[in-house]
């Protein structure tokens, strides 16, 4: 089988790269698997990785020209292939002229891209008709959230599948001599994000929060420096008292050590789907204040504590102390458990894969 749409494994980008890293993992061991790379994104060259075989076109995963990389794989993959697993948005205008290998195409939209304002109304209206495609011509759907499942049925008339992401790779960590001299903030309470930094995220909203409250200290992650909104948005807060505005940090275990030990995780993602920070955050144990888009309120089986606009927020920050965040972390940690495990979210695939979809 083979699996398109993502920029590449190792995995040093985004969610479908750290699906993609798990379901190699688990199932190259039982089945032959080629993984399609962008030569252009990826730093590394690697023929094989974990198992599976590395398939690399010479073109970004980024960007419009991202559509004609993922077309190009895809193409190349439903002829070689005998199942064919697509992650993500791109590649569905193919689809027409492929009709005869539609048995083998499993298709995990993950969330509505289409829906993310970083996109001009022309690019949303590409990437809606490149998804209306996919599903179309797609014999198996994945859904990784109920609101997913639900869109998918309601505007296509289709059942999916349910899988999730699995997030017990996060492990919680004690912070070592090195650590608390570079992160201050790790010897006191603080709050927690790790995002992209893109507007449908909802930054401005969660710093705006925390600047108004002044109650707890905000550690925000992310690749502040990838878009003129990043360098924009971050010139505006830095510096401001409670705001610890970092890089984004790709080595998993510093960025367990300070996630791991915040005192609440805000989750500010609107654009649909189950997130894996969010998952991961789960995993630890960690109490949650969510973005009420709900999406967030699924995955979290309504067990966190949720926020519509900046003074919902912020009043949430304020009063911090009277919620019994040890409760709730607890619980989202036991419906992880129970869900997010890639050992399970493994195994739902593997049973898809191995099915005859027609």
């Amino acid at each position: 089988m083979a699996i398109v749409g993502i920029r590449g494994i190792p995995n040093s980008y985004g969610g479908f790269e750290t699906l993609t890293e798990y379901l190699v993992e688990y199932l190259a061991p039982h089945m032959e698997i080629t993984v399609y790379c962008s030569s252009k994104d990826m730093d590394t060259s690697l023929t094989t990785y974990k198992g599976a075989n590395l398939k690399y076109i010479p073109l970004s995963s980024h960007g419009s020209i991202g559509i004609l990389y993922d077309s190009i794989a895809f193409a190349e993959a439903l002829i070689k292939y005998d199942k064919v697993l697509f992650l993500g948005f791109g590649g569905g205008f193919v689809l027409p002229f492929f009709k005869k290998y539609r048995s083998k195409i499993i298709l995990n939209l993950g969330g509505l891209d289409w829906k993310r304002n970083k996109w001009s109304g022309f690019a949303q209206a590409v990437i809606k008709t490149s998804e209306r495609l996919l599903v179309r011509y797609s014999a198996g759907l994945v859904a990784d959230n109920i609101g997913i499942r639900n869109y998918i049925f309601d505007t296509y008339n289709r059942n999916s599948t349910l899988i999730a992401y699995g997030g017990d790779q996060a492990v919680k960590r004690a912070p070592e001599k090195d650590s608390l001299e570079k992160y201050a903030f790790l010897q006191g309470e603080y709050a927690f994000s790790v995002t992209r930094i893109q507007e449908d995220n909802n930054i401005d909203m969660i710093l705006d929060a925390f600047c108004s409250a002044h109650r707890i200290p905000l550690v925000m992650v992310g690749n502040w420096t990838n878009s003129a909104y990043g360098i924009r948005t971050k010139s505006k807060y830095v510096g401001r008292a409670g705001l610890f505005l970092l890089e984004a940090i790709y080595d998993r275990e510093k960025l367990d050590v300070l996630r791991s030990n915040c005192t609440v995780y805000i989750h500010g993602h609107s654009a649909g789907g189950t997130n894996p920070s969010l998952v991961e955050a789960m995993s630890l144990g960690l109490p949650v204040f969510a973005f009420a888009s709900g999406y967030n309120e699924f995955t979290t089986e309504n067990k966190a504590l949720y926020f519509r606009d900046r003074a919902e927020l912020a009043a949430l920050v304020q009063n911090y102390k009277n919620s019994d965040l040890g409760s709730m972390g607890m619980e989202l940690q036991n419906i992880a458990h129970r869900l997010y495990r890639w050992e399970i979210v493994a195994g739902q695939y593997k049973k898809l894969i191995m099915a005859d979809v027609k």
